[in-house]
């Protein structure tokens, strides 16, 4: 296989005075009698009368005073979207080794299936994209897809390759619906014995695996079909995505 190149006081005092006019002079008059003293503890006319109090305007206070503005929500984190992907279930459903081989049976299973061509350079965007179409196009017809994309490379070069990308899905409509994308058909997915190899890590890194499978094949003197089937258990988001699980089926002969 070909090497794919596949982040937000005021204070107020008041003062109060007291005066008596000032009368002309006039003969003293005779001194009244002293009134008796007030009983200790009453208080003088002064003390008996409240002064009026004057309270300083301040937060929550004053008629005319602002009302205060409510503190503003603090802002979710966005969600993290969810793969279209997530919850189908792969071909085989026990998960594979890496550092291992497994004999697998594949299941055939309808599917929506498109073609293409594209440049081993072009790897990963040219089949993101093709199983993108799918995908819509499903949902708009209102199909239910029910399993892991695919693609199954039925010829390669040293330029580039031409592929078939599968989407596994509940039935086939029969008839099928109006407004699908040029070249979208359905039909089945590959099925059969198969090995299956487990590749962890970026598409770019893919070759190394390929390598393996190569290797494989040569010391068990095993002759496989021309067509390499890759089912990514993750989505292909790009070509040096670490977190890309992807399963490579050879299919003996």
């Amino acid at each position: 296989m070909k090497t794919r190149l596949p982040t937000i006081a005021i204070g107020l005092a008041a003062a109060l005075a007291c005066g008596t006019p000032v009368l002309a002079q006039q003969p003293a008059p005779a001194p009244a009698p002293s009134p008796a003293a007030p009983p200790a503890g009453t208080p003088s006319p002064a003390q008996s009368t409240p002064l009026p109090t004057t309270t300083a305007p301040g937060p929550g206070t004053g008629t005319n005073q602002a009302p205060t503005p409510p503190a503003p929500e603090k802002a979710l984190p966005p969600a993290t979207p969810v793969p279209p992907t997530a919850g189908r279930p792969p071909l085989v459903a026990n998960p594979g080794d890496p550092s291992d081989v497994d004999e697998v049976t594949l299941p055939a299973k309808p599917a929506a299936i498109l073609s293409g061509t594209a440049k081993w350079d072009q790897a990963v965007p040219s089949l993101k994209d093709a199983i993108a179409k799918v995908e819509a196009a499903l949902a708009q017809a209102g199909i239910k897809a029910t399993g892991k994309p695919l693609s199954v490379f039925t010829r390669t070069d040293d330029d580039g390759f031409q592929y078939e990308v599968m989407v596994p899905v509940e039935s086939v409509p029969n008839p099928p619906p109006a407004g699908l994308p040029d070249g979208l058909r359905f039909g089945t997915t590959p099925s059969g014995k198969a090995l299956r190899f487990t590749h962890k890590g970026p598409y770019e890194g893919i070759d190394q695996t390929y390598e393996t499978v190569t290797a494989y094949l040569d010391a068990k003197g095993i002759i496989v079909q021309d067509a390499f089937v890759e089912e990514y258990l993750t989505p292909l988001a790009s070509p040096s995505d670490e977190t890309l699980e992807v399963n490579i089926y050879a299919l003996p002969k």
